[in-house]
């Protein structure tokens, strides 16, 4: 059963009760097309702009009940509860430095982090003197999303391209021996070494394609780096576009000459009173031009 029409018709419904909070609906409500949202998350933990802000917004509405809650406890000289925007902050005593968990509701935070504000001896949140805004200490929340963190992604991510790379490097040169060994010796030249040797080539050209791939985007990576984030001129995409299109082709063509090996193999038992010459030619067209437009759409997706 395909479940994507009733997924899409209950995000539009969502999509239509959050609209209704600037009409005056309910508290109550408010909260529950925001986890009604929630729930649609998609699963590989994917949140868009519009599922974090409807989120967000029933943050506030919990927020604002019980900042209604507790205002009628708050005492002379107490800080009182309020919503900044990302936390909703609880009453405190003057003096006391409060600390609140980092939300789980903000998707980029570090939710084991914890974030910090001053209550000062007249009962007042302390102001940042720079601002003159409300201070507050975020530094813990938005570790994920600092240099260092970032600097330790990258050096994660160059080490598995230098992994992939020494795997695809040792199994290029393993294929290219087997490649010459076949075609050396004439006794080795059959139909099925002949099958053999276009899904070596094939392999080949998925590593070759691999190589270049990741050279045109690194250099593209470099490019933008040089660059200033203020130039509006974009690098050229052109050369981008065709390495993507020729990894999605010979990945395309390891699959088929995988399959006509399985074709071949039917063949030898079911009909072995076909002629192997036309057969192959028959393979062979399968193998490395049967690239349907749906299927270069669908890994481009």
């Amino acid at each position: 059963m395909n479940v994507a029409p009733l997924f899409s018709h209950a995000y539009q419904l969502v999509r239509w009760a959050c609209a209704k909070l600037f009409q005056g609906i309910n508290a109550f409500a408010v909260f529950h097309c925001v986890m009604t949202a929630a729930a649609l998350i998609d699963s590989d933990d994917v949140i868009t702009r519009d599922e974090q802000i409807y989120v967000l917004i029933g943050a506030h509405a919990r927020c604002e009940r019980s900042i209604r809650a507790q205002m009628t406890l708050v005492k002379d000289g107490e800080c009182a509860p309020e919503w900044d925007g990302i936390i909703c902050w609880p009453r405190s005593t003057a003096g006391q430095l409060v600390s609140v968990q980092c939300p789980a509701y903000i998707y980029d935070f570090n939710h084991r982090g914890r974030a910090y504000r001053q209550c000062d001896g007249s009962g007042n949140w302390e102001l940042a003197p720079s601002n003159n805004h409300t201070w507050a200490n975020y530094t813990e929340c938005t570790r994920y999303l600092s240099s260092n963190h970032r600097n330790m992604e990258e050096k994660v991510f160059q080490r598995l391209h230098l992994m992939y790379t020494v795997g695809y490097s040792i199994s290029l040169a393993s294929l290219l021996v087997a490649i010459s060994i076949l075609c050396y010796f004439k006794r080795l030249h059959c139909t099925r070494n002949y099958i053999h040797i276009h899904l070596f080539t094939s392999f080949v050209c998925r590593a070759v394609s691999i190589f270049v791939k990741d050279a045109v985007l690194y250099s593209i990576s470099e490019a933008n780096r040089a660059e200033s984030e203020f130039t509006a001129v974009k690098p050229p995409m052109a050369g981008c576009k065709a390495a993507v299109t020729l990894f999605l082709y010979f990945l395309a063509t390891n699959h088929y000459w995988i399959l006509v090996e399985g074709l071949y193999l039917h063949s030898l038992i079911f009909m072995a009173f076909l002629s192997d010459k036309n057969y192959l030619w028959a393979l062979t067209i399968m193998g490395w031009g049967k690239w349907h437009p749906r299927r270069a759409a669908h890994h481009k997706q």
